[in-house]
């Protein structure tokens, strides 16, 4: 099986040898592209020095995650790839967290798209006061994604909890996190690349949700293993957030929610125009507007 593993990087030289070191030490031979992003922090002369067996990709500019990872999983397809594993840069993987993978897709051939468990890196946990010292780095962060279509509302299953094993069995799910997620080259070919509008947020359950029209199953495998430390790059509640989640939240279910929940967006997005944060708002504004990539966010 030929694995191409992305890590697309944005300021990520604090951080990423963490990553790329676990991806290393995999049991399996592996191609890793690194996409860098336009990066301002010399993480591109970094990777390139101590990881020099590793592809390297500069972007010229920052794409945002859809357009960013689509380089490399372009590359990836133009490289015979029949698996393609986006790993973001705050992740590290188990050592067998890839032969879970491929002993699940040859298990499951109905399978297009497959997560990990995922735990909250020690130390970036949300509710840090909860938790004795034994339980960090046991703390689950996603353990599966599961749809509030009614509301709009996307979470991880098992999200706070620390793992006692009750999420020990793969099971169907309704949509990966972009944090880690496993891709058979066949969907790509049937689907196409991550939608570029997103720039940022959604655009990995948008993507999920076009596998599933197009009839793959998504499932949550138990024995992959990964933490993650959360946001380092983006922040949370922060000002971009708030702008990409509004925009992107209203272009993803005015696509595949249905009719009563599209009906009660608007009324929310109206709410938003008047009585929301600076960027929320301008995030509503772009979405009527149809300002989408990168949008009006400085």
């Amino acid at each position: 099986m030929k694995v191409f593993i992305i890590v697309l990087s944005w300021n990520a030289k604090a951080y990423i040898s963490k990553c790329l070191d676990s991806l290393q030490k995999l049991k399996e031979k592996t191609e890793i592209v690194v996409v860098d992003n336009a990066s301002v922090d010399g993480s591109a002369p970094f990777i390139k020095k101590n990881y020099p067996k590793l592809k390297l990709i500069k972007n010229d500019r920052n794409l945002g995650y859809a357009s960013g990872n689509n380089i490399g999983i372009k590359y990836a397809l133009d490289h015979g790839a029949e698996f393609v594993w986006i790993v973001n840069p705050d992740v590290t993987v188990a050592p067998d967290s890839l032969s879970a993978f491929l002993k699940a897709a040859e298990k499951y051939p109905r399978v297009g798209i497959f997560t990990p468990k995922i735990y909250f890196a020690p130390g970036f946990e949300f509710h840090k006061e909860r938790y004795s010292k034994k339980e960090l780095g046991k703390v689950i962060w996603s353990a599966g994604g599961l749809m509030d279509w009614a509301n709009l509302i996307g979470s991880h299953r098992g999200v706070d909890e620390v793992d006692i094993g009750q999420y020990n069995s793969d099971s169907l799910t309704q949509f990966a996190t972009g944090a880690s997620i496993f891709i058979r080259r066949t969907v790509f070919d049937q689907v196409g690349l991550i939608d570029p509008k997103y720039y940022l947020y959604y655009e990995e359950n948008d993507f999920c949700q076009r596998a599933k029209k197009a009839g793959w199953l998504i499932m949550y495998i138990a024995d992959s293993v990964a933490w993650h430390a959360n946001a380092q790059a983006t922040g949370i509640g922060s000002p971009l957030q708030d702008y990409y989640i509004s925009r992107n939240r209203m272009l993803f279910g005015m696509h595949w929610a249905p009719l009563r929940t599209k009906i009660a967006l608007i009324r929310n997005s109206l709410f938003l125009l008047r009585t929301g944060r600076p960027w929320q708002r301008r995030g509503v504004l772009d979405f009527y507007l149809m300002n989408f990539g990168k949008g009006s966010y400085a």
